[in-house]
């Protein structure tokens, strides 16, 4: 995607969906995932992750568990059960907006 602004605002419904499906993840496995699912065309950044992860978690809505991998402190992320109930709330904003978006950008699209 050639304009990282576009997502920015989704980041946040981005990495509550994943953790969702993943149960939990640490913040590398985040990025890649999301590369992976786009094939490449979306490409997080540390610098745009971790404030993301770390507000989450500061609304009470991610919990942070350190365990020990191969020698070293790995930080997972994952829901706590606010967060659960925010996911289904963000994923329909996201919904709406996109459905939105598609009617103004592709007028034969019928907006139910």
């Amino acid at each position: 995607m050639g304009n990282g602004k576009l997502y920015k605002g989704s980041l946040s419904t981005i990495i509550l969906k994943l953790l969702n499906e993943h149960d939990k993840m640490y913040g590398y496995e985040i990025t890649q995932k999301v590369k992976e699912i786009t094939k490449g065309e979306l490409k997080i950044t540390e610098g745009a992750l971790y404030p993301s992860l770390h507000k989450l978690e500061a609304e009470g809505l991610l919990e942070v568990e350190v365990l020990k991998v191969d020698n070293r402190l790995r930080k997972y992320y994952k829901l706590t059960e606010q967060g659960t109930h925010e996911t289904v709330n963000k994923l329909e904003e996201l919904e709406r907006y996109i459905k939105t978006m598609r009617a103004l950008v592709n007028p034969e699209f019928r907006f139910d």
